[in-house]
């Protein structure tokens, strides 16, 4: 598999570079998530991090490269299209 390095910004992980897997199209995942080890053997602590554009070609706006920035509320949990949505409560 081919991996590339990519930078970290915020969070646990701010300024560290590490080697991420990419996909067939050449991008790494949207979404990168460390799982930390609770010391006192509870659920692990979730750390998430979104890829971003890390700079844009000048001629076409075309992204240069990932990287990847701190999300501390975490990630949204997925919407399929052909779920309802809820219903709003009335006041």
């Amino acid at each position: 598999m081919k991996s590339e390095n990519t930078p970290f910004v915020g969070g646990p992980l701010d300024g560290r570079e590490l080697q991420v897997l990419v996909g067939p199209t050449g991008q790494p995942p949207k979404w990168y998530e460390v799982p930390v080890p609770d010391e006192k053997g509870g659920p692990p602590t979730v750390y998430t991090y979104e890829r971003v554009p890390a700079g844009h070609t000048k001629r076409l706006g075309l992204p240069r490269g990932w990287r990847y920035v701190y999300v501390p509320e975490g990630r949204e949990p997925r919407k399929w299209p052909w779920t309802k949505p809820k219903p709003k409560p009335e006041p």
